[in-house]
């Protein structure tokens, strides 16, 4: 701070107490333990040298404690509890400052008639409820992420029912009374933090919530998106849901997770789609069947396959790629309702794709179709806009048009029959955008319904947005959920 004045992201040294700004404002905090090391390069180390590096320091938001030694959070402490008294020194510090700053807030609340957290509903103003997540140094792929997960009500509402997990204590003080399946230390719970995440989102708070807890955990049970390059927001979605399926099959306090999913009579074994296991509220939510139809062009044989899915990825047809805008005129304008198409239409498979057809006993052309046997709860597709190009990875920056209400899924069906006339309409929920030419770089943000109002997250800042700026968003993952059957004056 002293250095360039930013009161952004401030971090202290826990061996002499400075402060300086975190490597995401101008890195001043690592420069102070970088020039602590230059002494020591051309002269033999001392025991008293050996101490004095300036290695450890606290995020004075978070209260996190990180050694640029170990490049790693810490989670221990000291014999004496040294950290956690450095912590409780700088809670009192904060609270005391709130504590006075409170009433200067409130005035300029009452005064403000163009305060961006009001907003006027029905002639009357009530709170911008929405928090935002902080970015920790490119995590706007999982803020988008966790952003849209929390708009999905009945996938969000199980896990903030989650009872908290308890800490015991004594030697075990602080160790998980459930245990997880999850790679990597046995001493963290992915359900935990994703459940408390979920908790601090939508609580009416004025400032953005800092994910750190949740995003430690992601570093030690997913260990491909340690660090703090920009990451693919469909690959850490799909590794999210996957670990915490599989955490959620563990027990919890005894009881297993499964069992509480099959008491919840809104989540019923009806709709378990298996993935991996005994079915959980991922399962139960996201999963849908795939049935896989190939036939030999030789014999005629039919083979079929029966494969659960947590999302479909959809191709963008070549013939729509060079289109960039939505209001280009030359040809049809790509739509969502045609990539779906290309997804289940007969596909002949390529040469490398030759199937092994069991009459022939060898590979022989065939031809592919996809059907969808089961509809999820709420179908999350992904547009396929990354994509491999000799050496690169290039992006496809297509508009599609996708709708608002009404996606009707009853064609796709690999029986529409035994469906009811509302149950394959779907609803958009959330969008994920990613902004930029690369899937290393760029930006990724979040569109999401709440209570009927549209929000747009980006990182720490949460707007109010509508429908219009909605529709024209370049969509990398849309959210819909399965319409619930409503009175005749309330259908489309």
């Amino acid at each position: 701070k002293s250095m360039c004045r930013s009161n952004k992201s401030p971090w202290v040294c826990l061996t002499c107490s400075s402060v300086h700004c975190g490597r995401y404002v101008n890195g001043h905090a690592k420069k102070h333990y970088e020039d602590a090391q230059i002494p020591m390069t051309n002269h033999k180390k001392t025991e008293k040298q050996d101490k004095v590096q300036h290695t450890v320091c606290m995020d004075c938001s978070s209260y996190s404690t990180y050694c640029y030694r170990c490049d790693d959070f810490v989670v221990n402490d000291t014999k004496l509890g040294l950290v956690q008294k450095v912590r409780e020194h700088l809670q009192n510090l904060e609270n005391s400052a709130f504590t006075s700053d409170r009433h200067r807030k409130r005035k300029l609340l009452e005064n403000s008639s163009l305060n961006s957290k009001l907003l006027k509903v029905n002639g009357s103003t009530t709170a911008l409820c929405a928090t935002g997540l902080r970015n920790l140094g490119n995590t706007c792929f999982m803020n988008a992420i966790l952003q849209s997960l929390s708009n999905i009500q009945q996938f969000c509402c199980y896990f903030k029912e989650l009872p908290a997990v308890e800490l015991r204590n004594g030697k075990t003080a602080g160790r998980r009374t459930y245990h997880t399946r999850s790679q990597g230390d046995n001493n963290v719970s992915l359900v935990e933090e994703f459940r408390k995440t979920l908790c601090a989102l939508w609580q009416g708070s004025q400032t953005a919530f800092s994910p750190e807890s949740l995003f430690y955990v992601v570093w030690k049970i997913m260990p491909n998106f340690r660090g703090y390059q920009q990451q693919d927001a469909h690959e850490f979605m799909r590794y999210l849901l996957d670990h915490l399926h599989l955490e959620l099959q563990g027990g919890f306090n005894g009881v297993s997770r499964s069992v509480i999913l099959q008491e919840n009579s809104s989540l019923s074994a009806s709709n378990k789609c298996c993935i991996n296991g005994a079915s959980t509220v991922v399962t139960a939510i996201f999963g849908g069947i795939l049935q896989n139809e190939v036939n030999c062009l030789i014999c005629g044989t039919e083979s079929r396959k029966f494969d659960p899915f947590l999302d479909l990825s959809l191709d963008i047809p070549s013939q729509f790629r060079n289109k960039r805008t939505k209001n280009q005129e030359n040809g049809p304008m790509c739509t969502l309702r045609d990539c779906l198409r290309s997804f289940t239409d007969l596909e002949e498979l390529d040469e490398t794709e030759l199937y092994m057809c069991h009459k022939c006993k060898k590979k022989q052309k065939s031809t592919k179709k996809f059907w969808i046997q089961k509809l999820p709860k709420v179908l999350c597709l992904h547009l396929k806009r990354f994509h491999w190009t000799a050496y690169l990875r290039n992006k496809v920056d297509t508009y599609v048009e996708f709708p608002l209400r009404g996606l009707d899924m009853k064609c796709y069906l690999l029986e529409p029959e035994n469906s009811g006339p509302e149950s394959c309409l779907y609803d958009l929920a959330a969008v994920v955008v990613h902004h930029g030419s690369g899937v290393g770089s760029g930006h990724y943000t979040a569109y999401a319904a709440h209570e009927g109002r549209w929000f747009h997250f980006n990182d720490s800042t949460v707007t109010l947005t509508d429908e219009e700026t909605v529709v024209k968003a370049k969509a990398y993952i849309l959210f819909y959920v399965e319409r619930q059957a409503k009175s005749g004056s309330d259908k489309l």
